[in-house]
């Protein structure tokens, strides 16, 4: 595992809420109804499933799989050689402007920017997974209700925004500093005293 010990903190939170919502299912789903949300729609729940293992964990069956993506990717991160240590482009067939993608498009600017994705990475799926914890909320219910909660809609999308921009923001820093011109007296927080 290539994770710094500072870094291994972030996956902390995606951990605990995957172990909580399958703690949570597990308590819940002895008293669960016999008919349990399949779908909801505008107008609340509009399909129903018989309560099963696979329809009751869907959300946390989905939630693992998200996590094991995002973390394959904020690990494919930090394993990306930086820019300034790729290799250089060879001449030949490639030679002409695309060049440049085998060896240095799509590669973090140094060690820290690759850092800074690959948080931003388990920040969003932290959010993924407060957001699933609305989504089971109603899904485990007690009485088989088709009315939905007004706040369940931003109670679902709110944290998939947030992270969604915690992602963006960390791309963009890293496309803005692509682009300012290079200075040595320039440290990465700022100007060096």
């Amino acid at each position: 595992m290539v994770f710094a010990p500072g870094l291994r903190l972030w996956l902390l939170p995606s951990g605990a809420l995957l172990i909580a919502l399958a703690v949570w299912g597990a308590v819940r789903y002895p008293h669960l109804p016999d008919r349990i949300p399949r779908h909801i729609g505008a107008g609340g729940v509009d399909a129903w499933a018989g309560r099963s293992i696979a329809g009751a964990f869907a959300l946390v069956f989905v939630y693992a799989g998200v996590t094991a993506l995002l973390f394959g990717c904020a690990e494919w991160v930090l394993r990306a050689a930086p820019r300034t240590r790729a290799p250089a482009a060879r001449a030949g067939a490639w030679s002409s402007a695309s060049s440049s993608y085998p060896s240095s498009t799509h590669r973090p600017r140094s060690r820290e920017s690759a850092r800074r994705v690959a948080r931003s990475l388990l920040v969003l799926d932290a959010c993924v997974g407060v957001s699933f914890f609305a989504g089971c909320a109603v899904l485990w219910r007690s009485a088989p209700d088709p009315h939905v909660p007004v706040w369940i809609a931003p109670a679902v999308i709110v944290p998939i925004v947030a992270g969604t921009a915690c992602t963006v923001v960390a791309a963009l820093r890293e496309r803005a500093a692509e682009r300012r011109p290079a200075d040595v007296n320039r440290g990465p927080r700022g100007p060096r005293p």
